[in-house]
């Protein structure tokens, strides 16, 4: 049975509640419950986590490398524009990590178009809501 972690970073604990023009009406309870009802029936374990702190996130990757994870989805959220010790975390625990973005971050402002993250992940999904995560994690069963 293959393990998937999913590590959402700040401020997704507050789906359904901000911007809903941008991320929708799903509450983050019922993005994660999506998630995990899509492979209710596949040889797969996925733990999802969410953190507003950089270093907990951090602490996550490196648990996953102990853990001996098979794969990795990250949505770093505003960690993903200046984070390079999350970058230095997911390169350093060397398990294939899919980095995924709720909304389009390409037609957002300036500064949400640049990921420092990306390059240490073997994807990049974006612009496909919660679907993001399942695309995500197809992939990384295929690895």
């Amino acid at each position: 049975m293959k393990k998937i972690w999913i590590i959402n970073g700040p401020n997704l604990n507050f789906l359904g509640i901000r911007e809903k023009g941008i991320y929708g009406n799903d509450t983050y309870e019922s993005v994660c419950e999506y998630i995990k009802k899509q492979f209710k029936d596949e040889a797969v374990e996925i733990k999802i986590f969410q953190s507003n702190y950089e270093g907990k996130i951090i602490d996550i990757l490196q648990s996953a490398y102990f853990e001996k994870i098979d794969g990795i989805v990250i949505n770093p959220g505003a960690f993903t524009h200046y984070s390079y010790a999350i970058f230095d975390g997911i390169k350093s625990v060397q398990i294939p990590t899919v980095e995924v973005h709720l909304s389009d971050i390409h037609k957002r402002e300036e500064f949400r178009k640049i990921s420092v993250t990306s390059p240490a992940c073997v994807a990049q999904i974006y612009g496909k809501g919660k679907g993001g995560y399942v695309k995500a994690i197809k992939l990384l069963l295929e690895k």
